[in-house]
């Protein structure tokens, strides 16, 4: 694992992680630009409050992908079934 030095909302840190250096560089930045929007929304000064504002922005963004990964996912799992009916129609017609 290496160390890699991240800004965070003008906060220096050094991370240890088992992923590519240059992904939690992207994690990082995405967070950073997260707080930014969210403190240039709220108006707020309070680095705690952009922080807890922003991971409860970013669950919502999980959550409503989750949902729609599994909308995808069952729609998906109808269509094989659709496809595999018809593909069982026309093997009965041969």
């Amino acid at each position: 694992m290496e160390n890699v030095r991240v800004e965070i909302f003008g906060q220096v840190y050094t991370l240890k992680g088992r992923d590519d250096a240059a992904y939690i560089r992207e994690l990082a930045a995405y967070v950073d630009a997260k707080m930014k929007e969210v403190q240039q929304g709220t108006g707020t000064t309070d680095s705690h409050r952009v922080a807890i504002l922003t991971a409860l922005t970013i669950s919502d963004e999980l959550y409503r992908l989750r949902e729609q990964k599994g909308m995808l996912e069952t729609a998906a799992e109808a269509f094989v079934r659709r496809l595999l009916d018809l593909t069982r129609g026309e093997n009965e017609l041969s």
